[in-house]
């Protein structure tokens, strides 16, 4: 993680220092040690807890948008670690219900039995991920103060941070 993410000196409010760069997404830092920070737009919707991510990028996003400290940052990289844990056990069991879909279409005739257990695996799945999702939220809000929980709050009601 760039470090300036975490101190809070970069971004809008602070003072540009032109880098020499000519990107326009330049976002130079003032603070002292601090090199300047490339921000991608494409970042927010990658911030997205809706898909497949590592932990590294919406860890940055989010302790950039929250101005969290470095004890928040370090309880929300374990939070979104358990959840990405979680997502990808979700891919796996979603590759073995194709599989079985596969397998009932596959004979003779159509085995039902098995696309049935096909659906229940996705359902169930599904449910883990989404329950895996509310017990996340509710762990990064008692590591929140309420101006922070407020821009959580914004960031997933206007689809910035995807659930």
């Amino acid at each position: 993680m760039h470090a300036h993410v975490i101190h809070g000196g970069c971004g809008p409010r602070a003072a540009r220092i032109p880098c020499g760069c000519s990107s326009p997404r330049c976002e130079p830092c003032e603070a002292e040690g601090f090199r300047h920070h490339h921000y991608d737009p494409g970042e927010e919707s990658a911030a997205g807890l809706g898909g497949a991510f590592g932990v590294r990028r919406p860890l940055r996003f989010l302790a950039w948008r929250l101005h969290l400290s470095e004890a928040q940052v370090t309880e929300f990289a374990a939070i979104l670690n358990e959840l990405k844990t979680e997502r990808a056990q979700a891919a796996v069991d979603d590759r073995r219900a194709l599989t079985a879909l596969a397998d009932a279409v596959a004979g003779e005739g159509f085995d039902a039995a098995r696309a049935g257990e096909a659906l229940v695996l996705r359902v169930k799945s599904a449910e883990r991920v989404q329950q895996m999702v509310v017990k996340s939220l509710e762990r990064m809000h008692a590591q929140l103060d309420a101006e922070q929980r407020g821009r959580l709050a914004y960031l997933i009601r206007t689809g910035t941070l995807m659930l």
